[in-house]
Formats: structure tokens, sequence, C-alpha cells
């Protein structure tokens, strides 16, 4: 799991702009590069194979993180909440059902809506949806969506009709 992705490409950058090092380049170098910039790195040993590479499998992978431990909630939440949960701090949760399996991105704000087993962004809004087995990118607006969807960074869909 990488919270800063940002950072993380600006480390790739980094070391792509520096001499290789015996004729490659080095992802620990990038990582090297975001701990030299004050980023945490936590690794955490974890029984079986977790993928990230595909939609259902990101959502496996987030739901035994959080069933393993990563679960997250904080104080002063509205709505009602079905733990395992991760939320970061910042979000806003107005009359709401989250949970269980769902991950939320700071300064995000759910309103109205129904959500779970889905990884949402940071920055994201969303109202009146119902969403299950989803994906969610970064500042992202969605309103009246209901299902499973799979939304990229930077997106609106609404459905006000």
């Amino acid at each position: 799991y990488m919270k800063n992705w940002q950072l993380l490409f600006e480390g790739i950058d980094h070391v792509l702009t520096q001499p290789k090092n015996k004729g490659e380049y080095y992802l620990t170098d990038a990582f090297q590069y975001m701990i030299d910039k004050g980023a945490k790195i936590k690794v955490i040993d974890v029984d079986g194979w977790y993928d990230a590479g595909k939609i259902d499998t990101l959502l496996e992978t987030n739901r035994a993180m959080l069933e393993k431990g990563r679960a997250r909630k904080p104080e002063g939440l509205g709505g009602t909440i079905f733990e395992p949960v991760y939320i970061e701090d910042g979000v806003t949760i107005n009359d709401s059902v989250v949970g269980p399996n769902v991950s939320i991105g700071a300064g995000s704000i759910i309103d109205g809506s129904r959500i779970r087993d889905t990884v949402i962004g940071t920055k994201t809004r969303i109202a009146r949806c119902e969403l299950v087995n989803s994906l969610v990118g970064d500042e992202v607006v969605l309103a009246g969506v209901k299902g499973e969807v799979t939304i990229g960074d930077h997106s609106e869909v609404r459905n006000d009709g």
C-alpha cells in the first residue's frame, strides 16, 4: 500500500536523472528519496500473496489488510460505520452507511450514501450513491451512482435523473 504516490513518482523521476547503479535503476533508491524527504515507510509481514494489479485483487487485498489490523476509524465521524474500515483524517461522513471493508482517503466527503467493499481516494465527493466492490480515484465527484464502479482520478459522474 502506498499512501503518497506523488512523492514516489517524484523519487522515481529523481532516480532516472541519476547515473545508473551497475547499469540499472533501483526502486529502493526511490524509496530512499522518499525517506530523505520525510516520508515514513513501514513494512508489515503478511501471510499469503496479495496482488493489486487488477481491481478485484486490489479489493481482496484491501479487505485482507483491513482484517489483519490495518483498520483505522477516527473519532467524530457521522453516519453509521461497519468495521473494518480505514478512514484517514479530514474525511466527512453525513447520513451514510460505510463499511465493511472500505478505505477512504483524506479530505473526502461522503453524503447520503451506502458504501461497502470499496476503496476511495483523497479529496473525493460522493453523494446519493450505493457503491459495492468499487474503486474510486482521487478528486472524483460521484452523484446518484449505484453498483460496482471503477472511476479514475479527476473524474466526474452524475446521475441526477
